[in-house]
């Protein structure tokens, strides 16, 4: 899977009084041409801080939203240009999981009703067999069988996690986009639906875009991190070499403001000086820049284009030209 310049925009409110000023529409700027593969069978993490446009990328992938610029590719394909039955088998191939597993079921919707609407529209079995696929997916994501019969509001929110998980893996996809899958959780269920999806990856050979927000998170589940900072992506790398041998001063920033257990380990200084600018308006050049400790004329006036060391390691940097980071 593939983004080549991807851009999204949402448009701000015109007010009568912005009209009758002579002002121009404005818009948020949430994807800024962001590039990035996502290889068959890793696990690919998103991470940034809020607002840098993670969720969006997430939803582009899959086609909740359409970018204004730029392209996703699937199997060499621009998904853009699907159709018919051939948007429906990219539906099917590349599911969502959903952040909030409380909004994301119909709550007039046993377990049952759910995961047999996924399994008919898609016609993944004959009709007498759906009953017992529904009883395969709810082992699989570790649920008793008399869940199907019960409502999202009988369950924990660990629970319908994992509900959420049977539903997108009852189409056997081959690409699973999961948007701040546990961040709506209680920290004592996190680890065993990280550890839930760890597993079915391996045993389905699954692909996984994992957008989260909580680097040790991030680093114990993903195979390559990319780091996106107001709508870019700032640096791409494996997740140890990122996390040992960060390149882009943003980065460093974003690892030094993660929380550390040891007192004689953290840090008396912010890791980031200034705030975020807004997307309305983002800066000329780096989008760091208005925040970076190395900032110089050219960071002002050019964008930096993303440059590597090698070829899994590359952040978008003027500093990387001269082997400053």
């Amino acid at each position: 899977m593939g983004v080549d310049g991807v851009a999204k925009r949402f448009p701000v409110r015109h007010s009568l009084f912005d009209r009758l000023a002579g002002r121009p529409r404005r818009a948020v700027h949430a994807l800024n041409g962001v590039s990035l593969s996502v290889r068959r069978g890793e696990t690919l993490g998103i991470v940034g801080e809020s607002g840098c446009g993670k969720s969006t990328l997430a939803r582009c992938l899959v086609r909740l939203l359409e970018p204004d610029d730029g392209r996703v590719s699937f199997d060499a394909r621009d998904v853009a240009q699907l159709a018919g039955a051939e948007r429906r088998r990219f539906n099917r191939r590349v599911q969502m999981i959903f952040q909030d597993p409380y909004s994301s079921l119909n709550p007039r919707m046993t377990v049952r009703q759910t995961l047999a609407e996924a399994l008919a529209v898609h016609r993944m079995r004959p009709k007498a067999e759906i009953p017992a696929r529904i009883a395969e997916l709810l082992d699989l994501v570790r649920l008793p069988a008399d869940a199907a019969d019960r409502y999202p509001h009988e369950f924990s929110g660990g629970q319908r996690q994992r509900i959420g998980i049977a539903r997108a893996l009852s189409v056997e996809p081959e690409v699973i986009v999961a948007d701040e899958l546990v961040s709506a959780l209680d920290v004592s269920v996190q680890a065993q639906v990280v550890n839930l999806l760890l597993a079915l990856q391996e045993e389905l050979h699954l692909t996984v875009v994992f957008v989260a927000h909580d680097l040790r998170l991030v680093r114990h589940i993903s195979h390559r991190v990319a780091v996106m900072y107001l709508g870019r992506i700032m640096e791409i790398a494996p997740a140890a070499a990122l996390f040992e041998r960060p390149r882009h001063p943003y980065t460093r920033a974003l690892l030094d403001a993660a929380p550390e257990m040891d007192p004689a380990h953290r840090r008396p200084e912010a890791a980031a000086r200034g705030e975020i600018p807004s997307p309305i308006d983002p800066p000329a050049g780096c989008p760091y820049n208005t925040r970076c400790p190395h900032a110089f004329d050219r960071c002002f006036t050019e964008r930096p284009e993303p440059t590597g060391r090698g070829p899994d390691h590359v952040a978008a940097c003027h500093l990387m030209e001269f082997g400053a980071v």
